[in-house]
């Protein structure tokens, strides 16, 4: 058993099957402030000028399937699936979705005090460390900057690998040696002084997380984060172990074409490597929103839930997803891009409001997007702007 196994068991014996009760719907029959079938009505993707449904959009835009949990009233109000033998309990790549899920098992440390925030990462790195240059002389590279993206580091994302191909380790990833098909992650400015999309720093962050907590990483966020919020179908394993390939739908491009190898693998577990279902992370957000509202103490510090729900660093992101502030409270909104597979989450904390949509298609986004602003339309959420990535 790892160190965090020997000191988190009494809380897996004590809070496991709490937190889960938590993170899912609410007691009582499902009652809907909107009819399901009414989102899927009306989208608005752009092809047309016209507005289509969601059947005539999945074929403009040849995505296979879509899936899809809506939160409303603090709760998974609904969770449903649409296409090629896809049901709410099928697996998707949940591409930058992982960056997000990963935050919260980092932050769920800095609750431990396993890790600080604003301390060098180097100073508990030991498999690696982060080569020192001119930009980080006087600024070292530190937590709070590799989750809001504003640490000065390179490699904004990776390309993935197909089935078959020889996989690089974390190091050989870090350092931009064979097999690996991504550069060298370095910095490359001044940290804590702009934002830029960074999938290298998390992986720094992934690199440090293992350090810490003395176990795969996969393991790790098991542990952390995916048991604990009731997040029972989903997994950091790359690639994904063979008994559970058929729990997946197949990768398509933007033409409708199934991915060699039905999908590539991406062992930048922390950048993006998660499985999951929409009501899974819908679980999670739960529990993030009860944490940030000070409802709950249980999964996270509700002080350490407003620190990833702010922005820092002048940037657009928190800790892990992009923040918009809306009449001065927080929506928290992620994009998921793997080769063939596009994903999207948004979080109203204050409402108690929200939406995961998963797909398995290179055109996801368009329709993730128009599934979005019909629920806001119909959920009367409050006028967000441009969703963010």
């Amino acid at each position: 058993m790892s160190d965090l196994g020997r000191k988190g068991s009494r809380f897996h014996a004590l809070g496991i099957v709490l937190l889960a009760a938590i993170a899912a719907a609410a007691p009582g029959a499902p009652c809907f402030a909107v009819e399901p079938a009414e989102l899927e009505r009306q989208l608005e993707i752009g092809e047309t000028g016209r507005p289509v449904s969601l059947d005539e959009a999945m074929q403009i835009l040849n995505v296979p399937s879509v899936s899809l949990a809506l939160i409303d009233g603090d709760r998974i109000a609904f969770a449903r699936a649409y296409g090629e033998d896809a049901t709410p309990e099928t697996l998707y790549q949940a591409a930058s979705l992982s960056k997000f899920v990963a935050a919260v098992g980092a932050m769920r440390l800095v609750d431990q005090n396993q890790l600080t925030l604003d301390e060098d990462v180097n100073a508990k790195l030991t498999s690696w460390k982060v080569p020192s240059n001119g930009f980080d002389k006087d600024h070292p590279v530190i937590l709070r900057g590799l989750l809001s993206m504003t640490a000065g580091i390179g490699v904004p994302g990776f390309l993935g690998y197909q089935m078959g191909a020889t996989l690089p380790n974390l190091t050989q990833i870090l350092y931009g040696l064979p097999p690996a098909n991504s550069p060298p992650v370095t910095v490359i400015a001044q940290p804590g002084s702009t934002f830029a999309y960074s999938g290298g720093g998390y992986e720094i962050a992934e690199a440090l997380m293992i350090d810490v907590g003395k176990a795969p990483f996969p393991q790790l966020m098991a542990d952390l984060v995916l048991k604990p919020a009731g997040m029972e179908r989903s997994s950091f394993a790359q690639p994904l172990p063979r008994d559970r390939e058929a729990e997946a739908v197949p990768g398509h491009d933007q033409q409708g074409r199934e991915l060699p190898g039905s999908w590539f693998i991406f062992p930048e577990h922390a950048a993006a490597g998660l499985w999951s279902t929409p009501t899974d992370l819908a679980n999670l957000l739960l529990l993030v929103g009860r944490a940030w509202r000070g409802e709950s103490r249980l999964f996270l510090k509700p002080e350490t839930a407003r620190d990833m729900l702010t922005p820092q660093n002048g940037g657009p992101y928190g800790l892990g997803a992009a923040i918009a502030e809306v009449g001065g409270s927080p929506v928290v909104m992620k994009r998921g891009q793997n080769v063939g597979y596009q994903a999207y989450l948004i979080l109203l904390p204050v409402q108690g409001q929200g939406l995961v949509v998963m797909t398995n298609s290179d055109n996801g986004s368009k329709l993730a997007e128009a599934l979005i602003r019909r629920a806001a339309q119909l959920y009367g959420w409050p006028e967000i702007g441009p969703l963010q990535d």
